[in-house]
C-alpha cells in the first residue's frame, strides 16, 4: 500500500488504525510522502504510539474521524484543530451531539455515557431516513427527537470526545466497567503485539473477565511466558483490574470489509467452544 501511495502521487489517504499499524513497522523515511497532504483514521480509536511513530516516520499529522452508516461523519479532528491522538474529535458541523446517562440525563465532563444526535433543533444533512422495512427497530434507536448511536464516550474539558466501545463490548467485571479501547492501547504498546481484540468472557464471580485475542508481530511466538508478561504490561500501564486474565494467540483477527474488528464474532467463537 505504501508504494500505491507513492506511484499514484495519493494527496488524501483514510485507513483503519490497523493498516497505519503495519505502516509504522515498514522504514517510512524511505518513502516519499511528498504528494500525501491529509491522512484520515476511521473505524477504531487510534493509539497515540501508532500517531507519533507515523508523524516521526513521515512529518504528517493523523486527524480522526467518528461517524455511522446511518449519519455519515458525526465528529472529527479537522485541519483547523490540534489532534489529540485516540480523540475522535468534535461535533462535526450540522451535528449537536450530547452524551446521557441510562435515565436519558446529558453527562456531565468525564462522565461516561451513549453517544446521541439531537434531532428537535436541525435534523443534520445526511441522515437516514430509518432501517428499510424496519421501524421497530427505527423507533428504538430514534425517538424523542434524539438518535442513539449504541456507542459509550466521554468528552474532556476542551470538547473533544473519547471513545469507549460499543454499548454492548464494554465489559462488566467484579462492578467495575472497563473500555476495550484502553486495555487494547496498552497491549498495542508492547512490542509483541500487531494487533489485538479485547472482550469480556462471562465468569460466576466477577460477572465477565477480561480476555485478549492477540495477533503477534514478526519475530515473536506464542507462549505461557509471553502471556505473563503482557498481562503484567497491563497492570503496570493502567489500573490493575483491567489486566486480561485470558490471553489468546491467534493468526489474524475477524475484521468487517472497512476493517474493523469484529469482537461479536470473537465472542461468539468463545461461547460456542463452551
Amino acid at each position: 500500500m505504501l508504494d500505491v501511495l507513492v506511484k499514484y502521487g495519493v494527496t488524501t489517504f483514510c485507513a483503519p488504525p490497523t493498516m497505519y499499524r503495519y505502516f509504522i513497522k515498514e522504514d517510512l523515511a524511505g518513502y516519499d510522502f511528498s504528494k500525501l497532504r491529509h491522512c484520515v483514521v476511521a473505524g477504531e480509536p487510534l493509539n497515540p504510539e501508532v500517531y507519533q511513530k507515523f508523524l516521526e516516520g513521515t512529518g504528517l499529522k493523523l486527524y480522526e474521524a467518528y461517524g455511522q452508516t446511518e449519519l455519515t461523519v458525526v465528529a472529527g479532528t479537522f485541519p483547523w484543530m490540534a489532534p489529540k491522538p485516540g480523540s475522535m474529535g468534535m461535533a462535526a458541523p450540522g451535528y449537536d451531539l450530547d452524551l446521557v446517562d441510562a435515565d436519558g440525563r446529558s453527562c456531565e465532563c468525564g462522565e461516561e455515557g451513549q453517544l446521541v444526535v439531537r434531532t428537535d433543533i436541525m435534523r443534520p444533512l445526511g441522515m437516514f431516513d430509518g432501517y428499510y422495512r424496519d421501524a421497530d427497530l427505527t423507533r428504538k434507536v430514534w425517538h424523542d427527537e434524539v438518535y442513539y448511536t449504541g456507542d459509550m464516550a466521554w468528552r474532556d474539558e476542551d470538547g473533544y470526545y473519547w471513545f469507549v466501545g460499543r454499548a454492548d463490548d464494554v465489559i462488566k467485571s467484579s462492578g467495575y466497567r472497563i473500555g476495550p479501547f484502553e486495555v487494547e492501547s496498552a497491549l498495542l504498546e508492547h512490542p509483541a503485539v500487531l494487533e489485538c481484540a479485547i472482550t469480556g468472557v462471562p465468569d460466576p464471580d466477577r460477572g465477565q473477565i477480561v480476555k485478549a485475542t492477540v495477533v503477534l508481530a514478526q519475530g515473536f511466538a506464542p507462549s505461557d511466558d509471553l502471556a505473563k508478561a503482557l498481562q503484567d504490561h497491563v497492570k503496570h500501564v493502567t489500573a490493575p483490574y483491567k489486566y486480561p486474565r485470558i490471553v489468546e494467540f491467534v493468526p489474524e483477527l475477524p475484521k468487517t470489509i472497512s476493517g474493523k474488528i469484529r469482537r461479536v464474532e470473537i465472542r461468539e467463537s468463545d461461547g460456542a467452544r463452551g
